[in-house]
């Protein structure tokens, strides 16, 4: 049972550590952060959840989950599971699509939006998309191992 400062402390600091995973996320393919790091951070924030609230908590939120025998059968950790091929399959999508294009694996490009509302000016990349599946690739991955340790 942890105590009520730990859960409002998780509950003041989360948003805030999200917030900052995806500030590193987007701002990844012009200046150090990404995928990793975003992923990273966001791994982090539900560690503290877990921590203040336990393994189970994402069983309150929806509803009543069955109890499994072994816990990579657990609906949870299959979730956490899904989310790592997901991002596996984009990273991997993302760097063969240059090939489409007779462009190296990998190759980068960007386009830029004029006249968007708040940036005025808005530059996306597709190394976007690379970290995209980065970033779901560290956060099914770690949250999994997680879960699995956690568990035991």
């Amino acid at each position: 049972m942890t105590t009520v400062i730990m859960r409002t402390t998780a509950r003041v600091v989360v948003p805030i550590i999200l917030v900052v995973s995806i500030s590193l996320f987007i701002q990844g393919h012009n200046l150090p952060g990404g995928g990793f790091i975003g992923g990273v951070l966001t791994t982090t924030a539900f560690a503290l959840i877990y921590i203040a609230y336990g393994l189970d908590f994402p069983r309150v939120l929806g509803h009543e989950i069955e109890p499994t025998e072994s816990v990579f059968e657990d609906p949870i950790v299959v979730g956490y599971r899904r989310t790592f091929l997901l991002g596996l399959v984009i990273a991997l999508g993302g760097g063969l699509v240059p090939l489409l294009f007779d462009l190296s694996f990998l190759s980068q490009t960007y386009v830029i939006l004029h006249h968007v509302p708040l940036y005025h000016e808005l530059e996306l990349a597709s190394a976007l998309v690379f970290d995209l599946g980065v970033f779901l690739v560290v956060v099914g991955g770690l949250l999994t191992i997680l879960s699995v340790v956690g568990a035991e």
